[in-house]
């Protein structure tokens, strides 16, 4: 699908721990829009529904944010969700949404709510699944497309759920791993004081799963664990198992996109040794994986860590961040790279220590309906503009909260298309 280039692109960065929202024009920086008191999660991240929209879950005030930075009021529904949020995720049509809940700041896993909603209405209703930290998806009816005629358009493959052939939020559970399957309707039907609810079905996975995605065109869902990607196809109220995707490499993907500009999944594989405390000894490998040639793509990216990556027009982009020096990396399609020597952070991840306490980190936003790339600078309050064509800084915007441990960043356009993915990042 030809995605057109935009000229309006907003990039909305969150201050998860200073508690703001800014939306800014791109590429000058003007401040479009501000929200304050608002604690986003950073694990759920951001999730892109049609008409440039984004949702997201302010992890204090317990809510689900419906952000429309082209409309004339920014916040376009909040709606009470259990929190803290770990994943969520919307059906292809982005209306049907559930939120799994995670640790938050606590040790180990406590929490065994779901929270599912019609973004439409704005109805809500909380169940109790399986104590961890589940990944979601939401599949639609089986009907919609690749970045489908369905997509945006308000409505569900067949929009009364009550109906046979109505969305499924599939759980991706770990230890014991599982992926299981629910009816929405049937959850969003559920009586008030938060019941247990019981799968309708449910296919066994490895314990250590960890990354989620789905291909709406085919009603696929994948889940990445150390043996490769899994796979299950709908069929019915069931999802029956298909060949595993495997990795090709000594290493694992602990996070999964779906590239919405063509069918194909992106991870990036971790290798190196299993202690933390030597991170700049990792090894970090660009995995792509054809969805229709089923033809798998490996591209060193160098050591230290790598987290998200994102997907610009023509490149996808991954920060790397090490002792010896930070780089943005975009990587084209024809596999070829370049990479951009980013400033270093004051605060950043040193040998002998973690990545991931009490450091700082960066975020890194693009959409596919744009060239340019943005990258935060944890602890200094900056973003990084950077057009992807060039590998050139265009400009370098200054906010007024720090950013501490990098924030998060999306970037949209009224119809880059990434809704196709329906999944938060």
């Amino acid at each position: 699908m030809e995605i057109p280039v935009s000229a309006d692109p907003l990039l909305l960065v969150s201050d998860h721990l200073a508690g703001c929202v800014y939306v800014l024009t791109v590429p000058d920086g003007t401040e479009a829009g501000r929200l304050d008191g608002r604690h986003l999660s950073e694990h759920a991240g951001f999730l892109a529904l049609p008409g440039g929209r984004v949702a997201c879950v302010d992890d204090r005030r317990g809510e689900l944010l419906v952000l429309d930075p082209y409309g004339p009021e920014l916040v376009a529904a909040a709606i009470p969700v259990a929190v803290p949020a770990e994943h969520f995720s919307v059906d292809p049509s982005g209306r049907w949404a559930a939120v799994t809940t995670g640790l938050g700041k606590n040790a180990e896993p406590w929490s065994d709510l779901l929270t599912v909603a019609d973004l439409e209405t704005g109805r809500a209703t909380r169940v109790r699944t399986r104590v961890g930290e589940p990944g979601v998806t939401v599949l639609g009816g089986g009907d919609g497309g690749f970045l489908g005629s369905d997509a945006g358009s308000g409505e569900s493959p067949g929009s009364d759920i009550g109906e046979g052939g109505g969305p499924l939020v599939v759980l991706r559970h770990r230890e014991p791993g599982a992926l299981a399957v629910h009816r929405f309707a049937d959850l969003l039907a559920a009586p008030p004081g938060c019941p247990r609810v019981t799968p309708a079905a449910l296919l066994p996975l490895p314990d250590d799963g960890h990354g989620d995605a789905q291909l709406p065109a085919q009603g696929l869902v994948f889940a990445a664990t150390g043996e490769g990607v899994h796979r299950a196809r709908r069929t019915g109220e069931d999802l029956v198992p298909q060949p595993v995707i495997p990795w090709g490499a000594h290493a694992r993907g602990w996070y999964l996109r779906l590239d919405t500009r063509r069918p194909a999944l992106w991870s990036t594989l971790r290798g190196g040794p299993a202690d933390p405390l030597r991170w700049p000894e990792w090894t970090n490998q660009a995995w792509r994986h054809d969805l229709m040639t089923d033809v798998t793509t490996l591209t060193d990216l160098g050591p230290g860590l790598v987290f998200r990556l994102t997907l610009a027009r023509d490149h996808t982009a991954f920060t790397r961040v090490h002792p010896d020096g930070d780089e943005l990396v975009l990587l084209a399609a024809d596999n070829t790279d370049r990479r951009v020597t980013l400033p270093a952070m004051d605060g950043a991840p040193r040998r002998g220590g973690t990545p991931w306490e009490g450091v700082q980190r960066r975020a890194v936003a693009a959409s596919p309906g744009s060239h340019w790339v943005a990258v935060t600078r944890g602890g200094h309050g900056e973003v990084h503009l950077v057009d992807a064509r060039t590998g050139d800084e265009a400009a370098r915007l200054k906010l007024p909260t720090p950013l501490d441990h990098g924030g998060h960043a999306t970037l949209r356009t009224r119809s880059d298309g990434a809704e196709g993915d329906p999944v938060g990042r």
